[in-house]
């Protein structure tokens, strides 16, 4: 048995802490097993402009989630059992695939039930003179443990933070202790990721036809080098972490101190994304107040309050970034 099977046998890679043994086939609360399940791998557009640039970043949706909250975009992967079942050489091949691609990054997308298997696929590729940024984009419910054991894995984090009230985090996601995670294991993000930091996309290019991350040898920018940039340089974060927040119908009081929280305890180290997007999903049919998309009114508000907190590193949406064509296909692109 290889070293990053033995951690799936009694698997306690995220705050549930199952103990299941997914290489006898059992599954947790994730819903994965053994074998890697992922339905998509593609140029993705739709991320914050540092993350997906002009290019596209190179995003692989994962299957499973250990957190199926009630109005999850990606909820047709959620449950686990959708998606294609590939093996950690295939996943390798696949990030080169995407690095052949054009892409700027590999973008993980809630990866967190795989980190094992992901780390060998990392160290496959790498072998195989795969040079891009690993962007690990999670819903920010993680076991400290699993983020620290990602240091040298991991070029950026890309966590969620969604919520500070235990009530609200019990009710949409089963999981009143999300607060108490996902502050820890951002805490190690930043503390690995260091501060953000940035270079154009043609130093990407330059490290894919090198064949060697030459963006961690050049000069890098950071905020405020970033911010001048024209739109035609488009600056691409290689280190640090950005936290995203989406905000949901009635949470503008919980945005707010989460936004707060933030800045109080980050300041300029990380950059902060307030979200927009919501879109009513049919699970969120059964919460009347989830039904409706967010009042523009609070969202303009919650901007105004970062604002007003001193936010210095931030991205906005704008009014149509709530809209269900900005969810991709999961439809097995790239996998097979």
């Amino acid at each position: 048995m290889q070293e990053w099977e033995k951690r799936l046998s009694a698997c306690m890679l995220c705050p549930r802490r199952c103990k299941v043994n997914r290489l006898a086939g059992e599954r947790g609360v994730c819903g994965a097993a053994a074998a890697v399940r992922a339905a998509r791998a593609a140029l993705h557009m739709w991320e914050e402009p540092c993350i997906s640039g002009t290019r596209g970043c190179g995003a692989v949706f994962f299957s499973g989630c250990p957190l199926h909250c009630v109005y999850c975009q990606n909820e047709k992967i959620a449950g686990g059992e959708y998606g294609i079942e590939i093996s950690p050489e295939r996943l390798a091949e696949i990030f080169l695939e995407l690095q052949e691609k054009g892409a700027n990054n590999i973008n993980l997308v809630t990866p967190g039930h795989y980190v094992p298997q992901i780390q060998r696929a990392i160290d496959i590729a790498r072998a195989q003179r795969m040079a891009l940024p690993i962007v690990y984009n999670t819903g920010g419910y993680e076991s400290v443990e699993t983020i620290r054991s990602l240091e040298g894995y991991v070029d950026v984090y890309l966590p969620d933070l969604k919520y500070m009230d235990a009530a609200t985090a019990e009710k949409y996601s089963h999981a009143p202790d999300y607060f108490f995670y996902a502050r820890r294991a951002i805490e190690e993000m930043v503390r690995q990721s260091g501060p953000p930091r940035f270079v154009t996309e043609k130093t990407i290019e330059e490290s894919v036809k090198a064949g060697r991350a030459r963006w961690k040898e050049e000069r890098q920018m950071g905020p405020e080098e970033y911010g001048k940039l024209p739109e035609s340089d488009t600056g691409i974060l290689v280190r640090g972490t950005l936290v995203r927040h989406l905000l949901l119908p009635g949470g503008l009081c919980d945005a707010k101190r989460i936004v707060k929280y933030l800045l109080e305890t980050y300041g300029g180290k990380i950059y902060i994304s307030l979200l927009n997007q919501y879109t009513p999903g049919k699970f969120a049919a059964n919460y009347k107040e989830l039904s409706e998309r967010v009042e523009r009114e609070d969202y303009e508000a919650l901007v105004d309050y970062a604002i007003a907190c001193g936010i210095e590193n931030g991205f906005i949406q704008e009014a149509d970034a709530a809209d269900e064509a900005f969810i991709p296909e999961f439809d097995g692109s790239g996998i097979q």
